[in-house]
């Protein structure tokens, strides 16, 4: 099995890369989708959360209120750091049983936006960083989410600088372009990966 770090800034274009590596064959392991699994109605996940943040984070339909979880959490570390140590070992737990059932010769792609920021780097065998310009990421912001290009600039300073990302990784695509220049580059990576798959020691 080959484990594979995907992460980028936002706007960068991961998700599109996540999307054509599982097109090509790979087990996508999304952390943000488990992340909104693991607390939805009924799980223990959000009853913990409830615990936590009191009711008042429920929507009235009983499902977790985001915006609003998030406007407590938002700008306060400890708050935020309550939340992280309830769904972190969650989604770490789901993650691991989603790799075991990929089997050992599989390429599994562990899709997370913070990878870099929370440290993970060594879990991977290999991190593939998905680059693009500052003025890139603040134009795909504004034109196709919606965002000012204040809120834009907010967000991207929330995470870690593209100079991070890229020590951290051990792949880079680079992602200015439009759709049809990052195909082939993701064509070509997939091609290593597999390559770097069969030569690595099953398990």
């Amino acid at each position: 099995m080959l484990r594979l770090g995907l992460t980028g800034g936002i706007g960068a274009g991961k998700s599109e890369v996540s999307r054509l590596l599982a097109g090509y064959g790979a087990v996508l392991i999304d952390s943000d989708r488990i992340a909104r699994e693991v607390v939805e109605p009924g799980t223990p996940g959000l009853a913990a959360v409830v615990a936590e943040f009191g009711p008042g984070v429920l929507t009235d339909s009983g499902a977790l209120d985001r915006p609003k979880l998030g406007g407590i959490v938002f700008g306060d570390h400890d708050r935020l750091r309550s939340l992280n140590a309830i769904v972190h070992p969650l989604v770490r737990a789901r993650s691991a049983e989603l790799e075991s059932a990929a089997g050992p010769g599989a390429i599994v792609v562990h899709d997370v936006p913070l990878l870099v920021e929370n440290g993970m780097s060594a879990l991977f065998d290999l991190v593939l960083v998905v680059d693009a310009a500052p003025e890139t990421q603040i134009e795909r912001l504004v034109r196709l989410r919606g965002m000012t290009e204040s809120e834009a600039r907010e967000r991207m300073a929330a995470q870690a600088t593209r100079e991070e990302r890229r020590a951290a990784a051990d792949l880079v695509i680079d992602n200015d372009g439009p759709l049809e220049r990052l195909e082939p580059r993701v064509r070509a990576i997939w091609r290593d990966l597999l390559d770097r798959a069969a030569s690595t020691p099953g398990e």
